[in-house]
């Protein structure tokens, strides 16, 4: 559950079946939260809650310390980078790749990987990806993101996602959730599970 902007909505979503929680350190954003207000909510957060931390055009100095001062336990790299860059990387990360063709998926498939739709901005945009991509493939390492709510998030399940990421869809305005919607996301997510 990505966009996290308050202590209210990182315990609604922790509570409803959350598996990992997003910060978005990316200023433009209007989920926008400074590392000292992420780690306020982070550390009344209980254990075994994936805390993510989104980066765009940040150098991995920049992210590398403010991994440490937010405390966030996973790097979030929402831009285009290349090995070397991940490389350079003393903590633990996972791309974003915001796929433009069928070929994009197949990016970093050595690693865990967030696949969105391409967006000329960064961050959400709503647009779904073309779900056919997917089948006859390995997903095991993929986590979907892009368009997804609780009205069609159990439709994914049967291309075999390590999981899947949502922000808008959950929202009840930008950087607000909307409890029903956190909770119907998560029940209808974790169906197969």
């Amino acid at each position: 559950l990505c966009g996290i902007t308050n202590h209210e909505d990182a315990k609604l979503a922790v509570d409803s079946g959350a598996d990992a929680l997003g910060f978005i350190f990316y200023k433009p954003s209007p989920r926008y939260i400074s590392p000292q207000e992420a780690q306020e909510i982070i550390k009344h957060l209980p254990p075994f809650v994936e805390k993510v931390g989104l980066f765009v055009n940040e150098t991995t100095e920049f992210i590398n310390d403010t991994f440490e001062q937010s405390q966030i336990t996973l790097a979030q790299i929402h831009f285009d980078v290349d090995q070397s860059f991940l490389d350079q990387l003393s903590v633990p990360f996972i791309p974003v790749i915001r796929a433009k063709q069928k070929e994009d998926i197949y990016k970093f498939s050595s690693y865990y990987r967030i696949i969105d739709a391409y967006s000329e901005k960064y961050g959400g945009s709503g647009k779904q990806l073309h779900l056919d991509w997917f089948t006859n493939n390995d997903n095991s390492r993929i986590i979907l993101a892009g368009g997804l709510d609780s009205t069609n998030v159990s439709k994914v399940s049967s291309f075999g996602f390590y999981g899947v990421d949502v922000s808008s869809g959950t929202e009840l305005k930008k950087g607000k959730k909307d409890p029903q919607k956190v909770k119907d996301f998560i029940n209808n997510a974790k169906l197969d599970d």
